[in-house]
């Protein structure tokens, strides 16, 4: 098969919807399949086989996107060759949703779209001027709206697939995980990443990696590692990461007076800095309530570092007590206690990061490739029996 993704964001920058649509399509292409993705350009973009890139402009409060430009992406979708593609495969509910839609539907193409993100918990961190409630209702309007103009939606974890029930979406729904390039989590060199970042061998870190975003219910981890600190005096946590939190999230480690133990270290480089990133630290740690999944515990499971963690929404799917992870009360002291242990018993924290090596292997990329491949060719008259057309009215 041969596969049109569309999304309003991909590498550089970096988030779990550009990694899961960047490790689809190594899956595709290791099992025989093409794809190409329509994306946004960025700053510095380097030019890659099979991505066409759209101009756009910065998001205002939000400068690490690019919104597109519409009528430059509807020009990059028409310059593409209907007869080359099966299907059309959208990542986000922006633009890219209603020019991808519009395409397949103009060219009579299945379409399916994988749900990432629980926007209904996104949207007031970023327009904190407008009622909460009022932005919830719309996240929910819009995407079942948006969810019933496809042929069928990819939840990652069934927390998604339920939200979406309650939102009246009536498209078939099917979960479907991000998978792990087991590959790119195989090596690391924790102590390396310790001596370049003047981190003592014996230090207790924690590490957080992901976006430093509001909805990643990072002052969690900050008022964590204070209650820590009470008996690892020492204690370290490390968040690789940017986005629009850090900010203020600096100002509190410095009001709360943990500039000792909190260490921001930015974006690292994926494929070595980034695993050595998680394999200096004792813990891996995540307080996230919105995740749809959570690919990172899984990143750090693979490289054999336990988890400390929130069992909410998609994490639920992912974490298991004892399989590579600890799940914690959402309270801080409770999360403390839960950790400590970890971070004082090295032996301890080996073992079950052990387990967890082992739980992670069940989650490899090729696994739900398989999963999205079946899917497709149920979509596709070609290759199977087809759900249905894609509708007529969005």
């Amino acid at each position: 098969m041969r596969i049109l993704m569309v999304s309003d964001v991909y590498f550089p920058r970096v988030n779990g919807v550009s990694t899961s649509i960047q490790t689809l399509r190594q899956a595709l292409a290791a099992a025989g399949h093409e794809s190409v993705l329509v994306a946004p350009d960025y700053p510095a973009t380097v030019a890659e086989a099979g991505i066409v890139r759209v101009p756009g402009w910065p998001i205002p409060r939000d400068p690490e996107d690019r919104l597109m430009h519409p009528r430059a992406l509807a020009a990059a979708l028409d310059h593409l060759d209907p007869a080359d593609f099966d299907l059309v495969h959208l990542h986000t509910p922006f633009l890219a949703h209603r020019a991808g839609v519009r395409w397949a539907r103009k060219h009579g193409l299945p379409c399916v779209e994988t749900y990432h993100t629980l926007f209904e918990e996104y949207f007031h961190h970023y327009l904190p001027f407008l009622p909460k409630v009022w932005l919830a209702a719309a996240a929910r309007m819009i995407s079942r709206k948006e969810c019933d103009g496809v042929s069928a939606v990819i939840a990652p974890s069934s927390a998604m697939k339920q939200a979406l029930l309650v939102y009246g979406v009536s498209s078939p729904i099917q979960i479907i995980p991000t998978g792990l390039n087991l590959a790119d989590f195989a090596n690391c060199d924790g102590p390396a990443f310790r001596a370049r970042h003047g981190i003592a061998p014996q230090r207790p870190v924690m590490a957080y990696v992901g976006r430093v975003a509001f909805e990643k219910n990072l002052d969690f981890l900050l008022r964590v590692t204070g209650q820590v600190r009470h008996e690892l005096p020492d204690v370290l946590l490390v968040i690789a990461g940017e986005g629009p939190a850090r900010a203020s999230l600096e100002r509190a480690v410095a009001k709360r007076g943990l500039t000792h133990n909190v260490r921001f270290v930015g974006y690292l480089e994926r494929k070595t800095e980034l695993p050595a990133c998680y394999c200096a630290a004792n813990v891996f740690v995540f307080a996230s309530k919105t995740e749809t999944q959570g690919l990172v515990l899984l990143e750090a499971m693979a490289l054999g570092v336990p988890v400390v963690g929130l069992a909410e929404m998609g994490t639920k799917d992912v974490l298991k007590e004892g399989q590579g992870c600890r799940i914690a009360p959402d309270d801080v002291a409770g999360f403390a206690q839960v950790l400590i242990p970890l971070l004082a018993d090295r032996a301890a924290a080996q073992a079950l990061g052990a387990a967890g090596k082992a739980y992670a292997a069940g989650w490899s990329e090729s696994r739900m490739c398989e999963a999205i491949l079946a899917l497709y060719q149920n979509l596709h008259p070609k290759f199977g029996r087809h759900l249905e057309r894609i509708p007529r009215a969005a």
